[in-house]
């Protein structure tokens, strides 16, 4: 029987090739899942920002238009909940800042359209903020 050193040698090639193969698995299995985690990101980070433009149109409609139909309040209240669902799968502060969001709407949503202004800057304080916490997840993807 050959002795271990002439197995190895016999068979470097074959073992430096089983190395490479399980590396190589390894790192694109790690690749690819780190690819898909950030497209999961920017595809809801998108989703976010429509949203959020959709939300902010419902605020102006209520506090500016006095529009019953397009500023009602149900209206904001599913694009918040949708947002919120969104905020769920981003990083950083990102869920904060929609939980926040969602806290301002319930405190301030009755102010909308009644001539005060300070509703409306709550609101669309607390839009800029997860806007801006959304582009800087979006910045910071690798």
């Amino acid at each position: 029987m050959a002795s271990l050193r002439e197995q190895l040698r016999n068979n470097t090639v074959a073992l430096f090739s089983f190395i490479v193969a399980v590396s190589s698995l390894g790192y694109n299995t790690w690749r690819n899942e780190h690819t898909e985690h950030n497209r999961t990101i920017r595809a809801a980070a998108f989703e976010m920002f429509t949203k959020l433009a959709d939300f902010e149109r419902v605020v102006f409609l209520a506090q500016y238009d006095h529009d019953k139909n397009n500023g009602n309040p149900r209206i904001g209240w599913t694009d918040v909940i949708v947002i919120q669902d969104l905020a769920e799968v981003m990083p950083d502060d990102v869920p904060d800042r929609a939980r926040n969001l969602q806290n301002v709407w319930r405190e301030n949503w009755e102010g909308l359209g009644k001539g005060d202004e300070v509703a409306v800057d709550r609101i669309d304080d607390a839009i800029t903020q997860l806007r801006n916490s959304t582009r800087h997840a979006l910045h910071s993807l690798r």
